[in-house]
């Protein structure tokens, strides 16, 4: 393929959901997303059913396609959506019943620590009714020694910032500034660190 016809490829579903493009459930292409989601939902069988830390990693690095750090915990079930725009950094700590809604990109820093029952949802529909049949990828940023307590929501485009704590049961709706507190529904700043 010529450099000409490399840098005009029209890019695929997948990358247009994560550049925040609007994607119409009728889009030609949609069809990918559910191939996708099988595809991890095969992958999460193995990871769910590990008997070791170890096997948890290696399966996780199946489904996201990169390393899993082996300073890295994750506790099972472990839920997610596509895999392969979830990022991780080193030294995270996820625990059971974690949902993560991938396709609008996740990272997740070093020295994260995740409670259970948390849900990080990167992806979002429109609120205009005749336009909500789409879906529209808002990264989520989990900065650095950040702690999300258990049953938190964190919202499509949020970033929490460093040594953040987002209390259990927030939802968290907008971004959290570094070495801030938060709680509630929605999530609202209640001290500095």
């Amino acid at each position: 393929m010529s450099a000409e016809k490399e840098h005009t490829k029209t890019p695929n579903i997948f990358d247009r959901i994560l550049s925040g493009e609007v994607v119409s459930f009728n889009d030609p292409d949609f069809y990918q997303l559910a191939e996708q989601s099988e595809r991890a939902i095969g992958l999460l069988v193995d990871l769910n059913a590990s008997k070791s830390l170890e096997d948890i990693r290696t399966h996780l690095s199946r489904i996201t396609e990169q390393e899993v750090d082996i300073s890295t915990t994750i506790y099972t079930p472990f839920s997610i959506n596509y895999g392969r725009n979830l990022k991780l950094g080193r030294n995270i700590f996820i625990n059971q019943n974690c949902q993560m809604l991938d396709l609008g990109g996740i990272i997740i820093e070093d020295d994260v620590m995740i409670g259970p029952r948390v849900n990080l949802l990167s992806e979002t529909h429109p609120i205009e009714p005749d336009l909500r049949e789409a879906l529209i990828g808002k990264p989520i940023h989990i900065k650095q020694h950040a702690w999300i307590g258990a049953g938190a929501t964190i919202l499509p485009g949020v970033t929490v910032g460093k040594h953040s704590v987002v209390a259990a049961g927030a939802v968290v709706s907008k971004d959290v500034p570094d070495r801030a507190v938060v709680a509630g529904v929605p999530a609202k700043i209640m001290k500095s660190i």
